[in-house]
């Protein structure tokens, strides 16, 4: 692919501010609304030079597969456990997020979440709507001087311990790895401390093997009695029935749900959960991160990576690919990208064929990372075809594309 010709296809309405970055790389730009079905994936993806989607959009093996024109995946959102990174990364298929650009969006969500469960509104606007004027104070509590527990202290979770600590909240936090406190907060001495602690519990963990109900019977039973429990992370780290028993018994006062082991790939699609028709808990269709304003700065963000990934050829943000950046080539050079197999003299046949075409290199930048390599050459203007085919002839070659 030259930067010249080519498709982006962006998927599930991302937000336009893209278009202005995408669109100065010189490839077709093409919108699709909502996610599409297996069958028309692979069709976009056969199709496509950039892939752009959301979280609904799985990418998995068989799309890749079908996938020979594909070198690059933006996912507009900040997970990433939406595409197969590693088969990807086999392929040579750059994938770029934005693991920053909606956390104040999550935060502030999550911070009204856990004042309306204090307060008991959800109960309280159930009544209403029922015709019910039950004016009382019996379970409502302020936030300040409650005890507000964290699990995963990373960029929502630190965000969103500075603004309850402004709102008179102690914060305690939980992480697998040691992490500076922010403000007054204070590590937990484990998860268990921290479950028995809070008046509010809030999750804010990847999608791991390790996170997968890591909220169980076990964990709810270990809560203190009548806390809150707050998901605004990932459907798979609780285990619903569990919490669906717990909240019947009165173990867990109520909990605001905003993502879900399962969720609709369209509107059109039914939703089901066994937390459905409790008036003491909220429930959100996925829209922690959908703001306008963090729907903008995530369009920004991924589009810029992409930007320089098709016209510099530059990894740095990518997240499965070995780290290359090099500075913009000098006017007039042509950039070869290379992606290859991590084994011994590759880069020496690469120099061995470019000689043997009579073909300068200016600059060169290899990193590799596992079982993959990646290298960057600035060379002089080359005839590109004839220089794709040579260097294709190297057994290990995954793939090539040339900026010119």
């Amino acid at each position: 692919m030259h930067t010249q010709s080519g498709k982006i296809i962006l998927l599930e309405g991302i937000h336009e501010a893209a278009d202005e970055l995408l669109a100065g790389t010189g490839l077709e730009i093409q919108r699709i609304q909502g996610s599409p079905d297996a069958a028309r994936l692979k069709e976009y993806a056969s199709e496509a030079d950039v892939l752009c989607i959301r979280s609904r959009t799985q990418i998995d093996h068989s799309v890749l597969e079908a996938a020979n024109r594909l070198c690059a995946i933006g996912c507009f959102c900040i997970g990433t456990n939406q595409v197969d990174l590693k088969i990807a990364a086999e392929h040579g298929i750059a994938v770029f997020n934005a693991p920053f650009s909606n956390t104040r969006s999550v935060a502030e969500l999550t911070l009204a979440e856990l004042v309306m469960l204090l307060r008991r509104i959800p109960q309280r606007n159930a009544d209403m709507h029922s015709g019910q004027w039950r004016k009382s104070a019996s379970g409502s509590h302020e936030v300040r001087g409650r005890t507000l527990g964290i699990v995963g202290y990373g960029h929502i979770g630190t965000q969103l311990s500075v603004l309850a600590e402004a709102l008179g909240m102690r914060v305690i936090y939980h992480d697998i790895i040691a992490k500076l406190p922010i403000g007054n907060a204070n590590p937990a001495r484990d998860l268990e401390s921290l479950l028995s602690e809070s008046d509010v519990v809030s999750l804010h963990v990847p999608a791991t093997q390790a996170t997968r109900n890591m909220i169980g019977e076990r964990e709810l039973g270990q809560m203190k009695q009548g806390g809150f429990l707050i998901n605004n992370a990932r459907g798979n780290v609780v285990d619903l029935d569990a919490l669906a028993a717990a909240l019947d018994s009165g173990q867990v006062g109520g909990a605001a749900l905003d993502v879900f082991p399962e969720e609709p790939k369209s509107g059109d699609a039914k939703f089901t959960t066994p937390l459905a028709g409790r008036t003491n808990v909220l429930l959100t269709p996925h829209i922690g991160g959908n703001t306008l304003e963090a729907q903008a700065a995530i369009a920004r963000e991924v589009g810029s990576k992409l930007n320089r990934f098709l016209l510099e050829g530059a990894t740095g943000t990518a997240v499965n690919l070995p780290n290359v950046d090099l500075p913009s080539r000098g006017p007039g050079q042509h950039r070869i990208l290379h992606f290859h197999r991590n084994v011994p003299g590759v880069l020496g046949r690469m120099h061995t064929a470019l000689a043997g075409l009579n073909v300068n290199i200016n600059a060169e930048f290899l990193q590799s990372s596992g079982d993959l390599s990646y290298v960057i050459l600035d060379v002089d203007p080359i005839e590109i075809e004839t220089v794709h085919e040579e260097l294709s002839k190297i057994p290990e070659t995954i793939r090539i594309r040339t900026i010119i």
